[in-house]
């Protein structure tokens, strides 16, 4: 088992970065900014951002640069500022070659019932982080992780993203973050993609950013082992899920907040 599993296994920690690739300028220097306040705040960091957004709402929606410029991007911001990598993969030949750059895969919550993908990312022996799919009762991720662990891999970390609650809408049952560490994993809450508002602007999803800190907190005083923030220096200019991405300059505020509440869980 890697070394950064067992990070996970042991301390509280953030996956955060802009949706997208979008440019790789930006994406750097929000790696640094990232880089920098969680190393002040002593909380692991790994640093998100998707080199293809496959499903959206549009075929007019901002995808990316394809996977070979953003592989390149993400594997320059990995040497240069020293954080480990998650990116999404969708199909399973995308599984290998990204597994050679980032030290997690994350299956998108819609595919994460994928056999084949999910097999070709376990044979990758990358750190595997699925996300729940909106359309699954907490419970039924045992049957996903035992997917994983039949293909050979045990170094998996489940996510809650919020479930469908009627149309163009998102509800979090935090229930499913006791649940879900019931199977023997890390699990993540995601506190940007749950204030997502699927759909909501017709050509393209909404969310209600304001949100973000409440339900982040919430998730921490649960028990989430880790937190999933999307963050950019402008999302109201971002090329993708800007509605529901955390505004960088207020990561560190929050990151406080959630540091502070593991503490009193803990005792500390």
């Amino acid at each position: 088992m890697s070394q950064l599993y067992d990070d996970f296994c042991r301390e509280h920690f953030i996956f955060a970065g802009p949706c997208a690739l979008e440019d790789y300028n930006l994406a750097l220097d929000t790696a640094f900014a990232i880089k920098e306040i969680s190393e002040r705040l002593g909380l692991k960091a790994v640093f998100k951002s998707s080199f293809d957004k496959a499903n959206r709402t549009s075929s007019h929606g901002f995808r990316g640069h394809g996977m070979a410029q953003g592989l390149e991007w993400l594997a320059r911001i990995k040497e240069e500022t020293k954080l480990p990598i998650v990116t999404d993969i969708h199909n399973a030949e995308q599984a290998k070659p990204v597994a050679e750059v980032a030290d997690i895969l994350q299956i998108p919550a819609f595919l994460c019932r994928q056999s084949d993908l999910l097999e070709a990312a376990a044979e990758s022996n990358a750190i595997i982080n699925v996300k729940k799919g909106q359309f699954l009762a907490p419970w039924d991720m045992k049957n996903v992780k035992q997917k994983l662990e039949d293909f050979g891999n045990t170094k998996i970390l489940l996510t809650e993203r919020g479930a469908s609650f009627g149309y163009n809408n998102l509800v979090v049952d935090y229930r499913s973050l006791p649940i879900m560490q019931s199977f023997g994993v890390p699990v993540i809450f995601d506190a940007t993609h749950s204030v997502q508002l699927p759909g909501g602007l017709g050509s393209s999803s909404g969310g209600q950013r304001e949100f973000v800190p409440a339900l982040a907190r919430a998730a921490a005083a649960v028990g989430a082992n880790g937190i999933f923030i999307e963050t950019h220096p402008d999302p109201d200019k971002a090329l993708c899920d800007g509605p529901n991405s955390l505004p960088l300059d207020k990561l560190e505020g929050l990151l406080k907040e959630l540091i502070a509440i593991w503490g009193v869980k803990h005792g500390v």
